[in-house]
């Protein structure tokens, strides 16, 4: 399972989810995206958002701090 969460320095969902997925014994790659416009334009087509956290599950996007969806898309190990 590969984790890439998009986030920046400013962002306190961004924080919750990152505490959220650590929580769940997660491993993940962080992407901040206020430091690399080729990293948030790379967020922005996958998810078609501007909007902080992205969180791309093995291919599931998930825009913002979504509990519900983030714990069905880990389940699927």
């Amino acid at each position: 399972m590969k984790i890439k969460i998009y986030t920046t320095p400013s962002c306190p969902w961004c924080t919750t989810a990152k505490k959220f997925l650590k929580k769940n014994n997660a491993e993940f790659e962080e992407i901040d995206v206020a430091e690399n416009s080729k990293k948030a334009q790379e967020m922005i087509d996958k998810s078609g958002q501007m909007s902080v956290p992205v969180i791309d599950i093995s291919g599931e996007i998930i825009i913002g701090f979504d509990e519900a969806a983030i714990k069905k898309a880990l389940s699927k190990k």
